[in-house]
């Protein structure tokens, strides 16, 4: 089993949706991939910075979880992370309300000597830099980097991402940022010119229409499964990312067909997390109700036909 180090926010998020709206609650990049990570029993540790504001209650909620939170830096001074936004019935946009940098603004990451050594490597979603100076700090290249960005960094910081893109292995984003990434509409041409770019493996989330995997010539497809109630879509992508590396690195298996089944349980993981605010189904989710739907998944995808010559 690997170890896993994770780097990403931990935030505040304030949320409001047609089905309802919260105050400030738990969120950020980091909190999600570790709790989803923290399902497959593998040792992580996760690298972000929070301000005095932020309870001592969440960090002991994520150790709970076998989170290493020693690398969490706390500025007393200062305030944490905040973004808050409003969603369309839909779900597939939103607006962004209020971005409240804080502590984030002047964040200089610090890997401890417990993860120097970490086989897995995820860097969330944060300013190319912090992700570079990661990658920098790491004396030999963990077996997989994956690496989650989004469509900011590409307007505003397009030389130092692509940087950060060619010391990856595995690249998550959504249909929207791999086009604009690549400058393609066709979803296949995309992946193959963010391959020239570096990573081995691209992965292009499609929200509630699943997700693609690409590698070399090879394409393998992830439902997303219909869900009676979707509450809040904040995290799903990156409950996906810490569902796939998390897989991985439970099985110390990196070969297209296990990453197949890394895609599976990261979606089936996102499943859960847009059914409650926030990181609220996260934090009680049992094992039983993950095997039950990953039952689900496979009925929906598996079937019997007969090919004629």
């Amino acid at each position: 089993m690997g170890k896993l180090l994770i780097v990403g926010t931990v935030a505040f998020d304030a949320i409001e949706t047609p089905f309802g709206k919260t105050d400030k609650i738990l969120g950020g990049a980091g909190t999600y991939i570790g709790l989803s990570a923290s399902h497959f029993g593998v040792e992580s540790g996760l690298i972000s910075v929070v301000g005095g504001d932020f309870p001592e209650e969440y960090l002991q909620m994520l150790r709970d979880k076998n989170v290493d939170t020693s690398g969490v830096e706390m500025i007393k001074e200062g305030k944490t992370f905040f973004w808050s936004g409003k969603y369309d019935y839909n779900l597939d946009t939103r607006d962004t309300l209020v971005t409240d940098l804080n502590v984030l603004a002047d964040f200089n990451p610090v890997v401890s000597e417990n993860f120097t050594d970490c086989d897995f490597l995820m860097l969330g979603n944060l300013h190319p830099a912090v992700q570079m100076s990661v990658i920098k700090q790491i004396p030999k290249r963990p077996k997989l980097v994956v690496l989650d960005t989004m469509n900011f960094w590409m307007d505003n910081t397009m030389d130092e991402l692509l940087e950060v893109i060619g010391k990856v292995d595995v690249i998550t984003i959504n249909d929207e940022e791999a086009r604009q990434l690549s400058g393609e509409y066709s979803l296949v041409k995309a992946a193959q010119k963010i391959h020239k770019m570096g990573p081995e493996y691209v992965v292009i989330k499609k929200g509630e229409n699943g997700a693609l995997l690409f590698h070399d010539s090879e394409i393998f497809f992830a439902p997303a499964l219909p869900l009676e109630e979707i509450f809040d879509p904040t995290g799903a992508g990156d409950t996906f990312a810490g569902g796939f590396i998390g897989y991985l690195a439970s099985t110390h298996d990196i070969s297209f067909d296990n990453m197949k089944r890394a895609v599976i349980y990261g979606s089936n993981l996102a499943s859960f997390c847009v059914e409650r605010f926030g990181t609220e189904r996260m934090l009680n989710l049992e094992q039983k109700e993950i095997q039950k739907r990953l039952k689900q998944f496979k009925q929906l995808t598996q079937f019997e036909i007969e090919l004629t010559q």
